[in-house]
This record gives structure tokens, C-alpha cells and sequence, in this order.
């Protein structure tokens, strides 16, 4: 009850501040205790940058599935080499990626939903689990226009299947902002960007998409909108 009081003031209390005002604040509060989720997506990025400008000692983590894009990497390591920072790498438990071809085969992601979920808990869910034993407030790059399942998602909010609070400083931002950010301050970006990959994740789950496609059409697009998420931000 307590937190639900506490979470539903901040959302009052930081509308219509900036990102940077916003992130400075639980930098500053949970200091230790906050860690910033990136998949080197155009967010992410632009929370890379800003977080790092506050206070640049922060956590920054990655989920390396084992079946990212390539580019993924090179965004990875110029983020690294820009920032003098290792993004910290989690990866999947490797008997249950074992147990998973065994049980699904290596592409077994596309027969159901159940399935592909499946792959998403062993590559995902669970490393991030462990990523985030510890932290108090867990940073993402999630804005409300990228998808149905995201558009009522608040600036500040609980998330119980992690048991942290969950802060979402880009919620409110458009494309538009994004990219106007990248570009004024010079931050890397993964170059699948430029080849209309509006979002990125593993490289048999995502694919371009065309002019005046929903952004997240290109993410397991052999599914309805309504079940596009792989568990890390559904409710």
C-alpha cells in the first residue's frame, strides 16, 4: 500500500519534467540500488547517455539471448569504447538452452506462442532475474506509442513478477525525440536502425518493416499485436 502511495505521487509530481530530471532523481535516491536495462535499441541508448552524464559509476546491463543481430555487438562494443564503460553481459543458463533445443529444436519459436514464450523465459526472463538480484529501481527505454500493450504503461510503476519499481523516463517521448537526441549528442546506434529495423531483438524474432508500419510489426510479426511482448514488461 505504502509503495502504490509513494509510486502514484512521483507520477504526479515529475509530470511533464524531462528524462535527465527524472533520472536524476532515483540516480540521486537509489544510488547503488538502480540499474539501467539496454538491448542498444535507440532508447536505450539515449538513456545510456543521460544516465552516464549524471553519474556515470550506474549499472548498465545487457541480456545476450545468443542469437543477436551482429550489429547488435558492434553497437555494444562502440558504446563501450565511447563511454570507457563495460556494459555488464547475462546470459542464458547454458543446461536449460541445452534442454530447450532438446525439448523445441533450435527454431521451435515459430510453432506456438507457448513455445516461442518458452525460448523467451530461458533467454530472457531468467538472466534478467538474475541481473536484477539487489536492485531497488529498474531503468527501461519503454516510450507508450510502441506498441498496444504498452500505451497505458505510467512514468513510475511496480513490476511483481521482478518485485522492483520500474522507471520509465522516455515513456512520453516520440520517435522523433529520440532520434533528435542521438543526433545532437553524437550517441551511438545500431546501424539496423538505417535498414528499417524501428525495433530490435533476436535476429529470428525481428525483421524490417515498411513505411507507416506500427514499430513493433517487425517483432514476432507471425503473431497478433496484442501478444508481442516476451515477458520482460507484460503484466
Amino acid at each position: 500500500m505504502e509503495t502504490t502511495i509513494i509510486i502514484d505521487s512521483l507520477n504526479r509530481n515529475f509530470k511533464g519534467k524531462s528524462p535527465s530530471e527524472k533520472l536524476r532523481y532515483f540516480l540521486d535516491v537509489y544510488q547503488g540500488k538502480i540499474g539501467l536495462s539496454s538491448s542498444f535499441g535507440a532508447e536505450d541508448q539515449v538513456l545510456t547517455d543521460m544516465v552516464l552524464k549524471i553519474d556515470n559509476t550506474t549499472r548498465i546491463f545487457t541480456l545476450d539471448t545468443g542469437r543477436l543481430h551482429p550489429e547488435t555487438y558492434d553497437v555494444m562494443d562502440a558504446t563501450n569504447l565511447k563511454y570507457n564503460k563495460k556494459i555488464e553481459v547475462y546470459f542464458p543458463d547454458t543446461l536449460s538452452i541445452q534442454e530447450l533445443y532438446k525439448t523445441q529444436g533450435i527454431n521451435g519459436h515459430y510453432e506456438s506462442i507457448e513455445k516461442r514464450k518458452n525460448c523467451c523465459s530461458v533467454r530472457k526472463i531468467e538472466p534478467l532475474q538474475r541481473a536484477l538480484k539487489g536492485l531497488d529501481v529498474w531503468i527501461t527505454g519503454l516510450r507508450s506509442n510502441q506498441s498496444v500493450t504498452r500505451a497505458e504503461m505510467p512514468f513510475v510503476e511496480y513490476d511483481n513478477n521482478f518485485k522492483v519499481i520500474k522507471v520509465n523516463p522516455l515513456i512520453d517521448w516520440t520517435e522523433n525525440d529520440v532520434w533528435n537526441y542521438i543526433k545532437e549528442n553524437n550517441v551511438p546506434y545500431n546501424k539496423l536502425h538505417d535498414q528499417g529495423f524501428p525495433s530490435i531483438g533476436c535476429a529470428p524474432c525481428t525483421r524490417a518493416v515498411k513505411d507507416g508500419e506500427d514499430v513493433r510489426s517487425g517483432r514476432w510479426w507471425w503473431e497478433h499485436p496484442e501478444h508481442k511482448e516476451c515477458g520482460l514488461h507484460k503484466k
